[in-house]
């Protein structure tokens, strides 16, 4: 009896680059990751372009590629539609914090990569929009739950010890970030 061989990897690979819905190592953020098995997700929405994202990025110890790409995709500068790489360490970030939440609420994304003609929009309307944004290097993102309030999101992103991590209860999201480990906000 002959039987095609398929890999596990090659098998959830697939399965990760399917499960996008969106249009055409660092840290002890690890650590709080161990506990989710052999595999990484993340699972947002964009309000601004309608898109969702539910994707396993990372299993048995490597990141695959094309999720890596859908993330970046979904993550892209919505204002100009310019991509750049998404750093899979601010993911990981994200995703740690999500897991330390225990919830299963896509995060909402308000911002990822930002193009250096937003981020100089966005400052000229704001005070707290950096010059050299990390957001412009792919290492940032802004995000939001109904379930969670800015301070639960805010403590389970800096008990990852991992990178930045803003409060901006004001507008009600969290910035967390592959920067130094810093942490800011109101």
């Amino acid at each position: 009896m002959s039987m095609t061989t398929i890999s596990r990897r090659g098998l959830l690979g697939a399965f990760a680059a399917t499960m996008v819905t969106a249009a055409p190592t660092m840290s002890s953020a690890f650590g709080f990751l161990k506990g989710a098995g052999d595999i990484r997700r993340i699972r947002m929405y964009n309000g601004r372009t309608g898109e969702s994202l539910d994707t396993v990025y990372w299993i048995e110890g490597e990141y695959i590629p094309d999720a890596l790409k859908e993330i970046t995709y979904f993550a892209r500068d919505w204002r100009t539609n310019q991509l750049k790489t998404i750093d899979a360490r601010t993911i990981d970030i994200a995703a740690a914090a999500h897991n330390l939440m225990d919830i299963n609420e896509p995060y909402m994304l308000l911002s990822g990569y930002r193009s250096p003609k937003t981020n100089a929009m966005l400052r000229s309307r704001s005070k707290g929009v950096a010059k050299n944004s990390l957001h412009m290097q792919g290492q940032a993102t802004d995000l939001r739950l109904k379930s969670r309030s800015v301070n639960q999101m805010y403590r389970a992103a800096a008990a990852c010890h991992a990178g930045g991590v803003g409060k901006y209860s004001r507008s009600n999201f969290v910035h967390m970030d592959c920067g130094p480990v810093r942490h800011w906000g109101a």
